[in-house]
């Protein structure tokens, strides 16, 4: 059941079982924490601006600003506007997906035996694409809003032949990653399987998730000095909050 504690450092508190999607308005100033409550969590995520929505997160800008492939702490998320979503404060795993995609409901009838609602009630099983659709239109958004996605908790490699693998042990009950947010932002996420996955039964893993208060952005902040990039990221932040922007 969910907590709800205003004054506390933890202000919210709740479980997403695994096979599932949610969304949620951060504020500018609130960290959420994601918690891999039993191990091999994926959570696929994607990120609107609320008052914009032509705004949304941009997996390259990500990637090439901060001369990386994978996600951890220090790094910033970008939107397509150059401005940060929210920055990585700590990170107990390592290394979270940025390029492998998303389940589509063609991958996970190959995959697995597809379970209706009808059939299973709530331990039907879903796609991160159905998932994504169902939540973006809650706020008036489509399949033609949907940008490339991240996957916490996953990682994915490549071998000597360059073929991508998935690690399904990447993750251990307890991780969890902190995400400091910059400016006021639309969160998207499930906790459908990774594309890659090959498990044999379809894996329903749950997520705890918490949003606290966040520290004060000072000087020396690990994230903004990161890259000379994410100074600039940070600026244009500045910049959009000084016209009036959440």
């Amino acid at each position: 059941m969910a907590e709800i504690f205003p004054e506390k450092e933890i202000m919210y508190e709740d479980e997403i079982p695994g096979g599932a999607h949610w969304s949620m308005l951060m504020r500018k100033g609130t960290t959420l924490r994601l918690i891999d409550k039993d191990g091999g969590a994926n959570v696929g995520m994607l990120f609107y601006n609320p008052n914009d929505k032509l705004e949304r997160y941009n997996a390259p800008d990500t990637l090439k600003c901060q001369h990386t492939f994978k996600l951890t702490k220090g790094h910033c998320l970008y939107s397509d506007m150059g401005r940060i979503f929210c920055s990585i404060i700590e990170d107990s795993v390592g290394w979270h997906d940025t390029v492998g995609g998303n389940l589509t409901n063609a991958n996970m009838e190959k995959k697995w035996h597809v379970k209706s609602y009808q059939q299973e009630r709530n331990d039907w099983t879903l796609s991160g694409e159905h998932s994504f659709l169902v939540e973006l239109a809650k706020y008036g958004l489509s399949e033609r809003d949907m940008a490339a996605n991240l996957n916490w908790f996953s990682r994915v490699f490549t071998d000597a032949e360059g073929n991508l693998n998935f690690d399904p042990e990447n993750s251990k009950a307890g991780d969890f990653v902190d995400l400091r947010f910059e400016l006021d932002t639309l969160v998207i996420f499930h906790t459908c399987p990774h594309p890659l996955n090959s498990a044999a039964e379809y894996p329903k893993k749950s997520l705890i998730y918490q949003i606290r208060k966040a520290d004060p952005v000072t000087d020396d902040d690990l994230c903004m000095n990161f890259r000379p990039e994410n100074q600039r990221g940070f600026q244009n932040n500045a910049i959009y909050h000084l016209q009036g922007g959440n």
